[in-house]
């Protein structure tokens, strides 16, 4: 019953971290700026203990941290689905930093953080933005002395559930055609950070690049299109469209098409058995979520 602080805990990956957490017999403290919101006192129904900070305040991550055990730490990162308007790459690190100093100052045992894949080849090759300041938030832990564990997933399945990659009945990214990209359930990091904390010998000091599967953009729309029983032909975003929005999300997606994450799916199932493949995925959550989107119900869910 030792108790994990979850910071970021009303976001997707903080919901399923706390979501484990509990099924497993931790205690949860849930950090969120807003504890009134609905999305907390779902977390407050199901078991948590809500407490409020700011990650721009390190007072309010050290109160919130006191006398736990643990702490997973995430937060937004710069052109993800729901990052706050405004928010940029300084901003990310300079909060990621701000969850270290408040583990480190209330003698944490064992910090999660959850990074990025391909954060451990920042002295082989020029990364994206994003990556970058999640190994920058790495480096500020190893430097601390922080009994720690990067968990770096790939891009998330989520991803496919709304109009961040559905647009007008398609699937559109920037991503080549009959190139692979990996992805995760969102789902599965709660199972790995929750495996963290219960093993902290084999965990501590560990970095682990992790994936689900490994798709072209055309599979990818064809299992969601037989899941959701409509056709969603896949549609590749001109990446000159991209760079308008802007430069560093053109790169990231060249980056994505000629490098890749590189992340080994076997070697992520052999730790966990239960990751979830694409399929898999959306036949669990996934469909009706694509469904409930586009206005329709899932195949399997037409009686």
């Amino acid at each position: 019953m030792k108790t994990i602080v979850v910071m970021g805990a009303t976001g997707p990956q903080g919901r399923a971290v706390t979501a484990h957490l509990l099924a497993d017999g931790w205690k949860v403290r849930a950090v969120t700026r807003d504890p009134d919101a609905a999305p907390a006192r779902a977390l407050a129904r199901a078991g948590a203990e809500l407490t409020r900070a700011d990650m721009d305040d390190t007072a309010s991550l050290v109160a919130a941290a006191q006398d736990a055990y643990g702490l997973f730490s995430v937060h937004p990162t710069v052109g993800s689905p729901g990052t706050p308007a405004g928010f940029s790459a300084e901003d990310e690190v300079r909060w990621g930093r701000n969850i270290a100093d408040a583990a480190h100052a209330t003698g944490i045992r064992h910090l999660v953080y959850a990074s990025l894949a391909g954060a451990g080849r920042h002295d082989t090759e020029k990364l994206p933005q994003n990556t970058i300041s999640k190994w920058r938030i790495e480096r500020h832990i190893t430097r601390l002395g922080l009994p720690a564990t990067f968990l770096r997933p790939v891009s998330f399945m989520e991803n496919y559930t709304g109009a961040y990659h559905l647009h007008e009945g398609t699937v559109a990214t920037a991503f080549a055609a009959d190139v692979p990209q990996q992805i995760m359930a969102v789902d599965d990091v709660g199972a790995f950070a929750c495996l963290a904390f219960a093993q902290p010998g084999q965990w501590i000091g560990r970095a682990v690049d992790l994936a689900g599967d490994e798709l072209t953009p055309l599979q990818i729309a064809a299992a969601i299109s037989e899941a959701v029983g409509r056709p969603l032909p896949y549609v590749r975003i001109p990446i000159e469209v991209v760079a308008a929005a802007g430069e560093e999300f053109a790169y990231a997606y060249t980056w994505l098409n000629e490098r890749g994450y590189r992340a080994d799916v076997a070697f992520t199932r052999a730790l966990h058995p239960g990751l979830m493949d694409l399929r898999t995925w959306l036949e669990r959550t996934g469909a009706l979520r694509i469904a409930a989107f586009l206005g329709l119900r899932a195949a399997g869910d037409r009686g």
